[in-house]
């Protein structure tokens, strides 16, 4: 994996989330990380409920170049493929992505649960040039952990088990979702502490973070 680019004082990364199809409403995590933390902001796919990939890469790319500061994406579902697939066309090699949470992707190879993720197919098989986390949930109809498994192997993702939470959508019920934000702060150049209830010190991301073939 590339390194990540030092920042200058005082100068933070921009956030961008990335949703998945239909996007991502009130009750859910991304909107209300974009609520709750500073410098984040919603990349607008745009074709929500009738998506588009290379529309979709495309507005990635514009995001990501548009800003004048380092970016760490985060995305959910289908967004997963989006990230995916711009890394393999842009091949990003400047720094500027500092790493990307990649929450909950779906099959769109074997069996999906939606006609339209099979737009995203095949899986890139490219290792992703930037640090990223997938995260998975043992019982997200969407893609099996097993699966999840291989696929943050295939991407030289850190895989994180996030145990039986569903589609880690809004029906899922997280809330603010504390435990993503601290895998956000693995991605980010200096910790940031998002919610006093949990202290950042009683955090170990040796438990949470298992590097696949490691």
């Amino acid at each position: 994996m590339t390194q990540q680019r030092s920042l200058s004082a005082g100068q933070d990364p921009l956030i961008l989330t990335v949703p998945g199809l239909g996007n991502s409403g009130p009750g859910h995590w991304q909107t209300q990380w974009e609520q709750d933390l500073p410098d984040c902001r919603r990349v607008d796919l745009g074709l929500w409920d009738d998506p588009h990939r290379n529309t979709w890469v495309n507005k990635i790319n514009l995001a990501v170049h548009r800003s004048d500061r380092p970016v760490v994406l985060v995305a959910h579902s289908l967004g997963c493929l989006a990230v995916a697939w711009w890394a393999e066309f842009e091949k990003p090699a400047d720094g500027k992505v500092l790493g990307a949470l990649l929450v909950a992707p779906p099959d769109v190879e074997v069996r999906p649960i939606d006609r339209r993720l099979t737009r995203f197919a095949p899986f890139p098989h490219g290792e992703l040039p930037f640090p990223s986390i997938l995260v998975a949930s043992r019982n997200d109809p969407y893609m099996g952990i097993g699966q999840a498994r291989h696929l943050a192997r295939t991407w030289g993702s850190n895989f994180v088990d996030a145990g039986e939470t569903g589609h880690l959508n809004a029906e899922s019920e997280l809330g603010e979702w504390t435990f993503g934000k601290l895998l956000l702060n693995q991605l980010l150049p200096k910790p940031v502490s998002f919610d006093s209830r949990v202290p950042l010190g009683s955090f170990q991301p040796d438990r949470a973070l298992r590097r696949l073939g490691a």
